[in-house]
């Protein structure tokens, strides 16, 4: 498992478009598997599941993303790839998680 988490101050819509422009334009096999939004008062939360085959484990691998902000201008993400190991004790090969986290750490944190 992988894990990116940042704090950022960016507009939170276009941030989550850009997010998702990043996953689904940077591979052919990407898609968005499921998402969900929650406002509640000064609140808000959206939550992006993507997946992609992973030719280095050649397995399908997900990726988590949450985004959220309250009343501050700072928006909080954290993102959690996940299922490209192979093994079934241990966890080994884990770098088609760490490759499909390395997309989004591009736009987060250049």
């Amino acid at each position: 498992m992988a894990k990116l988490e940042v704090f950022l101050r960016k507009d939170f819509d276009q941030l989550l478009e850009e997010i998702e422009d990043c996953i689904l334009e940077g591979s052919m096999s990407a898609s968005l598997e499921d998402s969900s939004d929650f406002v509640r008062g000064g609140a808000r939360c959206s939550v992006r599941v993507f997946e992609r085959y992973s030719m280095m484990g050649g397995n399908r691998v997900s990726l988590s993303v949450t985004l959220f902000q309250n009343e501050t201008d700072e928006v909080y993400v954290s993102a959690i790839a996940a299922g490209g190991s192979q093994g079934v004790l241990f966890k080994v090969n884990t770098i088609g998680e760490e490759a499909f986290l390395d997309e989004l750490r591009e736009i987060l944190c250049p």
